[in-house]
């Protein structure tokens, strides 16, 4: 590598991360989601395209499951916990038994149907099982989900990686499959010790963050990755599920108001959208699409009864316990869009030298591709077909907290959403604890010391700077006046 061999790479990298992030915009107007343009460009830059030779299926494995711990950990940190826990259990169920129920059933069908062998439509299902809630919700911005499904698409897409790649691996080894109890044992166990370490690293990583006050807002960031990335690489060398721990981690770590939450979130969105593209466009790469014809027809008999039996049977199974209705049921179902993960775990067969590892790949990138355009757009014309809408969007309120350290103190930015209860109530009805004062109001561009009477409006921020030992308070009671109104002190307390 010289410094000429640099400055290409650089030129060539960074003209593809702008025609990735042109696409973007083209996804976002036509409803489809924005991994079908990132294969694309893939696709067009290959051999049968503009000639680029790349087949280096265990460079895009490495480097996919890189980018897989990275949109996991901003999928964790943005996820909310008062959003998931009522779904929990439900999505549990769904992300482990409804995994199961959809593999052996789409195995079933590609024996069956396809004519595949055994051990090859068990490596199928599982490859294909996974669901992607970034796919379903870049067709779904304008058509907002009530939070219990919102919910539960979240936490599934975050919990069903794990036990599918643990299925993946096992079925790809080259010798004789384990027992079914072994197998079954061996997921429990990965599984526990990856909520194990997850647990540890976010409630360790969000406690000595609190308390440690960095000397630049710009190192919260870089310290919230890095922990996650050591949840990831924790749990996967105690032989556990390295990817539900670095969820677990970035749930917690999310969830925990530690400073400079907004900066965190942001800097990991932009790192995923990075990681996104870079896989997507290898994946691209490794395709042949002159290679591709004989897998279009099992691609479309195997995801037809993926769709259209597996996924509708697990979600059935698993959910009615939970007595959802129908309309949620149906939607689910429809809405398990098939991403990132699918592709990427289809290049564990082609690196360990199974047989027939290539025509899995193949299969597996048509059905992705092809499902991906049929669903994609029908979602949110299924969504008010079927009557479900949260009305409008809702905003929480976005409350950034620095600390400090020397003056004992936080700093609280609020932002006020343009729904927020907070608008028409006066500085004094916000009766925030004694040792907290908002000290700044901007509005219009423009900035104000409020007194008592000042009222304040949609889209105002504030400047609240507060004692150490009242700054939970004051989160707390900014948040249950943005739920209540002047009426928080009634319906939420003080």
């Amino acid at each position: 590598m010289t410094v000429d061999h640099l400055n290409k790479l650089l030129l060539e990298g960074s003209a593809i991360l702008l025609i990735a992030v042109v696409a973007v915009r083209l996804a976002s107007r036509s409803g489809l989601p924005s991994l079908l343009l990132y294969l694309g460009i893939g696709m067009a830059i290959g051999q049968n395209g503009l000639g680029v030779t790349f087949d280096n299926a265990e460079l895009t494995q490495v480097l996919g499951y890189a980018a897989l711990v990275v949109i996991l950990a901003e999928g964790g940190l943005k996820t909310s916990w008062r959003e998931i826990r009522p779904v929990l259990p439900a999505a549990t169920a769904l992300a482990t038994v409804g995994v199961g129920i959809s593999v052996f059933v789409t195995a079933a069908g590609a024996h069956l149907l396809v004519g595949l062998d055994w051990r090859l439509s068990l490596l199928l299902g599982a490859v294909v099982s996974s669901t992607d809630a970034a796919a379903v919700f870049s067709v779904l911005r304008t058509v907002p989900l009530p939070a219990r499904l919102s919910g539960l698409l979240e936490a599934e897409s975050g919990f069903n990686d794990a036990p599918v790649v643990i299925l993946v691996v096992a079925f790809a080894t080259t010798g004789p499959l384990d027992s079914w109890y072994v197998l079954l044992g061996t997921i429990l166990m990965e599984l526990a010790i990856g909520a194990v370490v997850g647990l540890a690293v976010g409630k360790l990583g969000a406690h000595a963050l609190r308390q440690i006050a960095l000397p630049a807002s710009g190192l919260y960031p870089i310290a919230v990755l890095a922990l996650t990335s050591l949840a990831y690489a924790a749990g996967a060398l105690l032989h556990g599920s390295g990817f539900l721990a670095v969820y677990v981690s970035a749930v917690l770590l999310g969830n925990a108001k530690l400073p400079h939450g907004p900066a965190v979130r942001g800097f990991a969105d932009g790192l995923a959208w990075i990681g996104q593209i870079g896989m997507f466009v290898l994946l691209g790469l490794l395709c042949t699409p002159a290679t591709m014809g004989s897998a279009v027809l099992p691609a479309l008999v195997i995801g037809a009864v993926l769709v259209l039996l597996a996924r509708p049977l697990s979600v059935l199974l698993t959910l009615t316990p939970f007595r959802l209705p129908w309309r949620e049921q149906a939607l689910l179902s429809w809405a398990g869009l098939r991403g990132a993960v699918p592709i990427v775990l289809a290049t564990i067969p082609l690196v360990g030298g199974v047989p027939h590892a290539r025509e899995a790949f193949n299969i597996v990138f048509v059905l992705v591709v092809v499902f991906t355009l049929v669903q994609g757009p029908t979602l949110p014309w299924l969504a008010r077909r079927l009557r479900i809408s949260a009305g409008a969007l809702g905003h929480d309120l976005e409350i950034e907290s620095a600390p400090l350290e020397r003056l004992r103190g936080q700093l609280l930015s609020v932002a006020l959403a343009p729904d927020s209860r907070i608008s028409g109530v006066e500085v004094g009805e916000l009766r925030l604890p004694p040792g907290a004062a908002v000290t700044l109001v901007v509005r219009d561009d423009k900035s104000f010391v409020p007194d008592r009477t000042t009222v304040l409006r949609s889209g105002d921020e504030l400047l609240v700077v507060t004692t150490d030992a009242v700054g939970e308070a004051t989160e707390r009671r900014l948040r249950a006046v943005d739920r209540g109104g002047k009426l928080a002190g009634w319906l939420y307390g003080r």
